[in-house]
């Protein structure tokens, strides 16, 4: 075992941290921080962690720990295996070493990656680092701590996660075993798949890597929509990165880059990301290549239809497919427009995109924005902003039809073949505003009657 002296101040304790640490030893028991916290100190991350993971050795029962009263508990696992504690708006996860651990290095090589292998000691301020994990760290290594990795699958998943996060890259003798584990995808439940691509969603800035990772691992056959876009060729007038994969990944990059600067809501953030990380599926199917030129016409409403089964493939809930599938279908909206679009064209798409439960002309933007940004040395200017500009202007009147069936019925129409080419109308007329609202629709239905 390899014991290196920690810094002092490798890892905050709050006061609340110090606490819960105190009632651990004062049960008789010796804490380590691990996990998590300590991987992220190690990486200079900075701030005290949110969530924090403590292991504590020299007792035979977590149930000794409740006794310590320090705060509100609950009790996991069918054997009180975790005590959750939740105190000063800080979570503490408190667990004893699996059973049979002799020491810290077997305790540790239950762990998934070598670098979420460590513990610190608070007490000694010593770190405890078994495997080498915080060699592994500086250069940026996913490493398996020992055969156990293979007691849960969706550690494969767990190790992207950290790619797209980190920008770590797979061991190559971890990614032959991620291989190795590809058939038993179908063993994990929907919501823990969703949990690993959510937090990519949310928190990854590494898409290149995560890709890279993804494949490395052999696990991109489980999602032959994303995995099939490798080798598809590209314009290298308009994408100088190559194929289409390429061109995903850097986009998600900079969809996620500019996601966390603004400082966006994770629950928009998934949206976007994802909505970008998938905008160019339809390629597969829709990209020709005639007389040496290569052209993918109609791609985006294809899109959809692979982005959807990705999507349920993923666990991802129905609000969020249902955000993301607009955002792939009018990706390309601006293309048929020359210079400034017009008022028209704007209602238009911000209606298109409201249409189901739909996304916003500003996430659009953000998508628009990093399929531009995503194309290596021939990055070209986003229109995006030209569009915001007037969408401001309009404001959400243009998110929904205004009149409906439901204002035919009230003015004593019956329902029948005749209301279609009538709300038709009335979507045009919207779009080109002769009415902004309802009274000015059921104005302009007024008039339909008297012509």
């Amino acid at each position: 075992m390899n014991d290196f002296a920690a810094p002092p101040a490798l890892i905050d304790a709050s006061p609340a941290a110090q606490r819960v640490i105190d009632a651990c030893r004062d049960a008789g028991g010796r804490p380590l921080v691990v996990g998590g916290a300590v991987r992220d100190a190690l990486l200079g991350l900075g701030g005290r962690p949110k969530d924090v993971d403590l292991e504590v050795h020299d007792v035979d029962d977590t149930r000794v720990l409740v006794e310590s009263r320090v705060a509100a508990v609950s009790l996991q696992g069918a054997a009180f295996e975790v005590i959750a504690v939740r105190l000063d708006g800080q979570d503490f996860d408190i667990s004893l070493p699996p059973p049979g651990a002799r020491d810290e290095r077997d305790s540790f090589a239950r762990r998934d990656f070598t670098v979420n292998a460590m513990g610190w000691d608070p007490v000694s301020r010593r770190l405890i680092d078994p495997f080498g994990g915080r060699e592994d760290l500086d250069h940026g290594v996913l490493r398996h701590t020992s055969d156990a990795f293979s007691d849960d699958p969706l550690r494969v998943m767990r190790g992207v996660q950290f790619a797209g996060r980190f920008g770590f890259a797979f061991a190559a003798e971890t990614a032959e075993l991620c291989a190795t584990l590809a058939p038993r995808f179908t063993e994990l439940a929907g919501e823990r798949v969703w949990g690993e691509w959510r937090k990519l969603a949310r928190r990854a800035v590494y898409w290149p890597e995560a890709l890279a990772a993804l494949a490395q691992s052999g696990w991109g056959e489980h999602f032959p929509q994303l995995d099939g876009t490798r080798g598809v060729p590209q314009d290298p007038v308009w994408h100088a990165e190559g194929d289409v994969w390429t061109h995903l990944g850097l986009a998600a990059r900079s969809a996620a880059e500019s996601s966390e600067r603004d400082g966006l809501a994770p629950e928009v953030r998934e949206v976007v990301v994802l909505a970008t990380l998938l905008h160019d599926v339809g390629k597969v199917t829709h990209t020709r290549v005639t007389d040496g030129r290569i052209t993918s016409s109609g791609h985006a409403e294809a899109g959809v239809a692979p982005a959807r089964r990705f999507l349920e493939r993923i666990g991802a809930p129905r609000h969020v497919v249902e955000s993301v599938l607009p955002l792939v279908r009018e990706h390309m909206a601006h293309v048929s427009v020359v210079g400034v679009p017009s008022r028209q064209a704007v209602r238009r798409l911000m209606r298109r995109l409201g249409a189901e439960r739909g996304a916003s002309i500003y996430e659009w933007a953000r998508v628009v924005d990093a399929d531009c940004a995503g194309r290596a040395a021939s990055a070209k200017p986003s229109p995006g902003r030209d569009w915001l500009e007037i969408a401001d202007t309009i404001g959400v009147s243009a998110q929904r039809p205004i009149l409906t069936g439901a204002h035919l019925v009230a003015q004593g129409l019956t329902p029948g073949p005749g209301f279609g080419p009538v709300l038709r109308r009335a979507l045009a007329a919207q779009d080109d505003e002769e009415f902004t609202d309802e009274t000015g629709a059921l104005a302009w239905l007024a008039r339909q009657h008297e012509l």
